[in-house]
């Protein structure tokens, strides 16, 4: 990815934060998921009372996407207001990037200015995946 387009899709979690509904913990996330098609779908965290039924940002921004028609994408971006790091997607989130891809490109940030650039395969190596992918183990096998 150009190095414009990985700084718009930071910029759209940034402004995607700004949305958050976080009444109960004040970690307010933001995410960003750039479709094959070339379009920008956002999301923020949306908290309820009832602790299980809040839905992180990630998964918004994907379902959104999902929603409108797109199921690959080349990139997301999230940010969280905590200094103490770059931005790290709960496991549901994981397994919810990896169901549309294992190549996509993550970009984690905070709103102290840390950066990481990593991969859902980096992330979540062994994800669940109903589609079964030839590993290095299945080669190591064929030996």
């Amino acid at each position: 990815m150009k190095k414009q387009e990985i700084e718009l899709l930071c910029q759209k979690a940034i402004e995607a934060q700004q949305n958050a509904y976080a009444p109960y913990s004040k970690y307010k996330v933001g995410a960003a998921v750039l479709g094959e098609d070339g379009r920008i779908y956002t999301g923020c965290n949306v908290e309820n009372v009832s602790y299980g039924l809040t839905v992180c940002a990630e998964r918004i921004a994907i379902f959104k996407a999902v929603s409108e028609g797109c199921r690959k994408f080349r990139a997301l971006s999230v940010v969280v207001q905590d200094n103490s790091g770059p931005a790290r997607p709960c496991g549901a989130c994981l397994q919810v990037i990896r169901e549309f891809g294992n190549n996509t490109k993550l970009y984690l940030l905070n709103t102290a200015g840390q950066k990481k650039q990593t991969t859902i395969a980096r992330l979540l190596p062994m994800a669940f995946h109903p589609f079964r992918e030839k590993s290095e183990e299945d080669s190591e096998k064929k030996k």
